[in-house]
């Protein structure tokens, strides 16, 4: 038996509350001090903290004793209507009629319209199995583009890894342009190990610099050498992660149908799975500074994050035809080896 809980802003409050609770699995509202409504999901194996009302991000995931959040500089989700107001959350969604790093071209703020949205709606679903939070957004523009995304969580009972979902309608007359990336900030840990099962020659090195990384000489140089080289496959050289390293992963569905990327830490691995007919691209982001680390290990998405021109440019934007509904799934979390 599934029952449905409708979730309404009145319900988050200062005050910690428990909402529903079963011998799997707890789950509690509160409101952070910024206003910031959360909902807390707790199972035998860890937790999720995902925001209901603002682009269901998750803000928290933490299971096996691990944090799997990249650090960050925010306590608390913070009101915002750009992604880097507020960039201190384990995922996100980014698009979806725009995506990636603006180009100074673009009419777009970094990751697009998605991420920080205002959801129209949010409810429960929870069975004996599993807790699943989902979401509606309806965006519509005078003149220009109407679509309605459905984002969901869902996290089964004694699992240490859970799917994050988005469903895209577009309910425009006209094609719409679609960005789409699941935007996974996980934790730097050093000397993690990083495998998957696709091949070396499908990993890019970005050549690019976009406008918020500041080389400097030595970094330039590391870069340079990463070009002829293997893709990095250890967290081994922190001092060089300061700018960013970014690779890309694209034409994914000629290799596998199904991409795994692990993150080895000894005993455990973080993992993220997809289907490539669903993502045919993917980057690699790891960043290590005092203020910010983050070992994004795989980014699943539609095109590379160069912004919407740059995608336009390249052929590599996709389109969703009038009423065309498109669905997205990852899964993503830690296991024991």
């Amino acid at each position: 038996m599934m029952l449905t809980f409708p979730l309404q802003k009145a319900h988050f409050t200062a005050h910690k509350t428990l909402i529903a609770h079963s011998a799997d699995f707890e789950i509690h509202a509160f409101a952070y001090r910024s206003g910031i409504e959360a909902l807390e999901i707790k199972n035998s194996q860890g937790h999720l903290v995902v925001l209901p009302f603002m682009g269901q991000m998750i803000w928290d995931a933490e299971f096996l004793g691990t944090d799997l959040c990249m650090k960050n500089m925010f306590s608390e989700p913070k009101p915002a209507k750009s992604i880097v107001e507020t960039y201190g959350c384990f995922a996100f969604h980014a698009g979806m009629i725009r995506m990636g790093c603006p180009t100074p071209q673009d009419d777009h703020v970094l990751h697009g319209e998605m991420p920080c949205a205002n959801m129209d709606t949010a409810w429960l679903e929870i069975d004996e199995e599993s807790v699943t939070i989902k979401g509606t957004y309806e965006y519509v523009m005078g003149f220009g583009d109407h679509y309605l995304a459905t984002p969901s969580v869902r996290l089964a009972k004694d699992a240490s890894v859970f799917d994050i979902q988005m469903q895209v309608k577009n309910l425009a007359s006209v094609p719409m342009p679609l960005q789409y990336m699941c935007h996974i900030n996980a934790a730097y840990i050093d000397n993690a190990e990083m495998t998957q099962n696709i091949p070396d020659s499908t990993f890019t090195l970005r050549e690019s610099i976009p406008a918020h990384v500041q080389p400097t000489e030595q970094w330039l140089a590391f870069n340079e050498s990463m070009k002829v080289s293997a893709p990095m496959a250890a967290l081994d050289q922190p001092a060089m992660y300061d700018p960013e390293i970014v690779y890309f992963m694209e034409n994914l569905p000629d290799h596998v149908e199904r991409a795994e990327f692990r993150m080895n830490i000894g005993d455990k691995s973080l993992v993220t799975a997809f289907n490539t007919n669903e993502f045919c691209s993917a980057t690699r982001w790891i960043l290590r500074s005092e203020d910010q680390q983050v070992a994004a290990y795989a980014l699943p998405a539609t095109c590379r994050p160069e912004g919407f021109l740059t995608a336009k440019a390249n052929g590599t934007l996709q389109y969703l035809a009038p009423q065309e509904t498109r669905v997205f799934t990852v899964r993503t979390g830690i296991e024991h080896n």
